[in-house]
């Protein structure tokens, strides 16, 4: 009797414990996380998000000044100093800033004539100063550049054969898969490999717009999509996330707003001159910025090939969520974008973009990059970006010689 005893005390304490613990476990005092709903790492070393109740906002400054006070800017150079720490280098990008030994130049003043239809705008032609006394011309006119050390082509392959006396053939491809003509002396890229990159970084890719953007983000629909080049691999990703978020979708690829060019119509302080005719970019930072989110696919998933597309929504005060170069994050600021790519499913990544969304400290997270002034390797990217093109080139034309370089 006294064995029956002690086992039926024992199942009671056991059975107890049991209930005890099942209790604690729904009134959410134990949380046990779960492999769907973990954040990815390369998110971990910053704020996690909240798990109390959200707090939905609209007005920017409003969440900056949370972030100052929770956080502040000195925690965070703190965290990113060794991506803030300009020994740092990356085989994405040229070290533009390298030293140069001006000895090496072989000619003091190299005129560049860039032929044929190319989308380079015009307002790059210029006169410039460059390292080492260097003068560069860059033009689009044979009249200003009768004699150009060096011929830039982009739209069209270069001549069969260049002769002695004749300049420089230059070849560039900013397009995913570059591919050299096989008749060049000189290639330029989006690519550190090439003899010359040019990302697509910097002012020059921003011509012409209404820089005018909204503090106050919108609560109800969360991101902006636009993209009129339909390409089944992009759209279907597109997709299968927007079908997941309130989104706007202004281009012709999958549009929900009442047709294209739609934008002036849900923010007419967008357009840029009320006496002339909208054109598609006029507006396209200034709409951005009423988004806390744009969704950034580039056309190809491949190394180094960052576009016009991430750095549009960086510019416009939004934060990307992006899809493409593997690399991407040798390219851009600390904690600056969201890396689709690292999360397990859409439906994971739609949660995350919810959640932050509703918190004004996690989203400000996203912004610290520009307001401490910790740029990590974007300087860099900047530095190697179509706007300080012309030196760059230059100086690899009077490296070579110009048209006194030897023909092959």
């Amino acid at each position: 009797m006294q064995f029956k005893l002690k086992s039926i005390n024992s199942l009671a304490i056991t059975m107890m414990l049991v209930f005890a613990l099942v209790i604690l476990f729904f009134s959410g005092f134990l949380d046990f996380p779960t492999a769907h709903s973990s954040i990815p790492s390369a998110y971990n070393k910053s704020l996690l998000l909240p798990k109390s109740a959200s707090h939905p906002f609209k007005d920017l400054f409003g969440a900056y000044k949370s972030w100052d006070s929770q956080v502040g800017c000195n925690k965070f150079r703190h965290t990113h100093q060794e991506s803030n720490n300009d020994s740092v280098s990356f085989s994405s990008l040229q070290d533009v800033f390298g030293e140069i030994k001006c000895s090496v130049l072989k000619i003091k003043h190299v005129a560049v004539l860039v032929k044929g239809w190319t989308w380079v705008p015009d307002n790059l032609d210029n006169l410039y100063s460059c390292r080492c006394g260097l003068s560069c011309l860059w033009t689009k006119s044979d009249v200003l550049a009768d004699k150009p050390d060096a011929v830039l082509f982009e739209t069209t392959t270069p001549p069969l054969m260049r002769k002695s006396g004749d300049p420089l053939r230059v070849y560039m491809d900013l397009e995913a898969g570059r591919k050299r003509s096989g008749l060049e002396d000189l290639f330029i890229s989006y690519h550190a490999k090439d003899d010359v990159q040019a990302t697509y970084a910097g002012g020059l890719f921003h011509n012409n717009r209404n820089y005018q953007l909204s503090s106050s983000k919108n609560n109800d629909v969360l991101v902006y999509w636009s993209s009129s080049r339909c390409l089944p691999k992009r759209n279907q990703l597109a997709k299968s996330l927007l079908r997941l978020l309130p989104h706007h979708s202004f281009g012709k690829c999958l549009n929900n707003v009442g047709g294209r060019n739609m934008a002036l119509s849900f923010y007419p302080e967008c357009a840029k001159d009320p006496n002339e005719p909208p054109k598609w970019w006029d507006h396209l930072h200034c709409a951005m910025s009423h988004y806390k989110f744009v969704l950034a696919i580039e056309n190809t998933e491949t190394e180094s090939y960052v576009t016009e597309k991430l750095f549009y929504a960086l510019d416009s005060g939004a934060v990307p969520i992006y899809f493409g170069a593997p690399n991407v994050w040798d390219f851009v600021p600390p904690h600056s974008i969201i890396d689709g790519s690292k999360f397990g499913s859409m439906e994971e990544l739609a949660s995350y973009v919810k959640a932050l969304a509703n918190d004004p400290v996690a989203y400000a997270e996203y912004h610290a990059w520009r307001r401490c002034g910790v740029l990590g390797n974007y300087h860099r990217t900047r530095a190697a970006s179509l706007d300080t093109l012309p030196c760059r080139l230059c100086e690899a034309v009077s490296k070579k010689g110009g048209i006194n370089a030897k023909p092959f």
